[in-house]
């Protein structure tokens, strides 16, 4: 079956191929009747045929759709959740975006020239030769680090903050031998190695021992043998800050397994705050992180991208807190 073009609705609605353009395209610049729009538009609905997204970008020298570019990490609930959140808000203001997982040696040149993006939204920072030419291309650029940022349109999410508000909370309640439950995967690297670092600098400011740090599986054996080795020196731990949730339900099982009670022998507490954690018995203390909050300002940065007149986007106040649980 032959494909149709432009000039099958020019011909059916009998006028031009550049009337159709223009109504299609939703030009409003331009003089055409409305009976003449309503025909063009019916008649292309009946036919099927729809505007090449790739002509309709070379004609505007913009396309709707951002690029959004996730590095080679796992995608677990926060992630997802962050995409699902973005993706709708964009979509309410008309664009869509392609979800990219930056793995392999292929240079991310070559992607976006291929899809020719409006903006690349990027969850980590880009390598500087990969921004300066984005940004030599007129492609705008967003991103979000997890580091403090103050550059504009970049929203941060300090990681090393997590790690110092787990320590914290544990510390509060009487806690001087702390764990740190790392993640074994090590793709995880860029965020566990940050909120370490917070939970150990946080000790080294109350006067605690560096947290004693193990690698946990999401497994039961694994987190059992973490737990061995935690309590078997000669100050036994009695509170473990996990990476995440995932890694902290891995803990309770474990402890569950060395017939330990929580939070009675060790207290736990993870980050991300995803469902499972309230379900968890005992319900799970947690670090809340504000995704949705992200994902509206990386959304208003998009916009405030394209349109120069549009406001910038307003950083959330509140980005993280301990949500205290019964595993504390």
């Amino acid at each position: 079956m032959p494909r149709l073009t432009s000039a099958d609705v020019a011909r059916e609605s009998g006028v031009s191929r550049t009337t159709v353009s223009y109504v299609l395209n939703g030009k409003r610049d331009v003089a055409i009747p409305e009976r003449t729009r309503q025909r063009v538009q019916e008649v292309a609905a009946r036919l099927g045929y729809t505007p090449s997204a790739a002509a309709r970008t070379l004609r505007s020298g913009r396309s709707d759709l951002v690029l959004c570019v996730v590095p080679d990490w796992t995608i677990g609930p926060v992630i997802d959740t962050l995409l699902d959140h973005l993706t709708t808000e964009l979509a309410d203001r008309g664009l869509s975006v392609l979800v990219h997982q930056d793995r392999g040696p292929r240079p991310l040149a070559e992607l976006w020239r291929a899809v020719t993006p409006c903006v690349v939204l990027g969850l980590a920072p880009f390598a500087e030769q990969d921004l300066l030419a984005m940004q030599q291309a007129g492609i705008q650029v967003v991103g979000s680090t997890l580091d403090d940022d103050p550059q504009p349109r970049t929203f941060s999410v300090p990681q090393v903050e997590i790690g110092r508000l787990q320590v914290e909370h544990l510390a509060a309640r009487g806690h001087r031998s702390i764990a740190y439950a790392a993640p074994s995967d090590d793709r995880l690297a860029p965020f566990a190695s940050r909120r370490l670092a917070g939970a150990t600098q946080e000790c080294e400011r109350l006067g605690l021992a560096p947290p004693v740090v193990r690698a946990v599986d999401l497994d039961t054996g694994s987190a059992a043998a973490a737990v061995r080795d935690w309590r078997a020196g000669p100050a036994p731990v009695t509170a473990v800050a996990a990476y995440n949730d995932e890694v902290a339900l891995a803990v309770l099982s474990g402890l569950r397994a060395e017939e330990l009670a929580t939070p009675q022998d060790v207290a736990v507490i993870g980050v991300d705050d995803i469902p499972a954690a309230r379900l968890a018995a005992p319900a799970l203390t947690t670090v809340w992180q504000a995704v949705d909050a992200q994902a509206s300002y990386l959304a208003a940065a998009v916009i405030a991208a394209l349109d120069e007149s549009a406001d910038p986007p307003v950083r959330p106040s509140d980005v993280m807190h301990v949500v205290a649980r019964d595993s504390t």
